[in-house]
């Protein structure tokens, strides 16, 4: 069973440390304690957290990709007898990657496990979100 430790799963969602410590202290996600009393958070629950978090509307949205390469983690599985979907989730963006079912066990992908998302495109589309960033959860009259 994977295990993040708070600021490991603040990493992972694009978020600080105190932001993740008022969702478990608000009930949102749950924490244990690990041996040394650090509070740890189950890799699968985090994966149900987030997912849960990319559906709700008007979601946070980070601009920036280091060099095409997102870290995340894996929020499903599925797999037939040759071919395998995997989904990552990389704070805000849900990431889709079809591959062999080998390169699934070989990796040992699996729901709550981090992984790197890397793209190699020869089109890389840019655009601009639609709401400016300084205006997102605010009112329009």
């Amino acid at each position: 069973m994977t295990m993040f430790r708070m600021g490991e799963a603040a990493e992972l969602l694009g978020v600080s440390v105190d932001t993740m410590r008022r969702w478990v202290d608000g009930g949102r996600l749950t924490a244990s304690r690990d041996e040394h009393g650090h509070r740890v958070i189950d890799g699968v629950e985090l994966a149900a957290f987030v997912r849960a978090q990319a559906a709700e509307p008007g979601g946070r949205a980070d601009e920036s990709s280091a060099r095409n390469r997102l870290r995340g983690i894996v929020t499903a599985v599925v797999k037939d007898a040759v071919m395998a979907q995997v989904d990552i989730q990389a704070g805000p963006f849900r990431l889709v990657s079809l591959m062999s079912r080998e390169a699934v066990d070989h990796l040992g992908l699996e729901v709550g496990s981090v992984a790197e998302a890397v793209i190699k495109s020869t089109t890389v589309v840019v655009e601009k979100p639609a709401v400016p960033t300084g205006s997102r959860g605010r009112a329009h009259s």
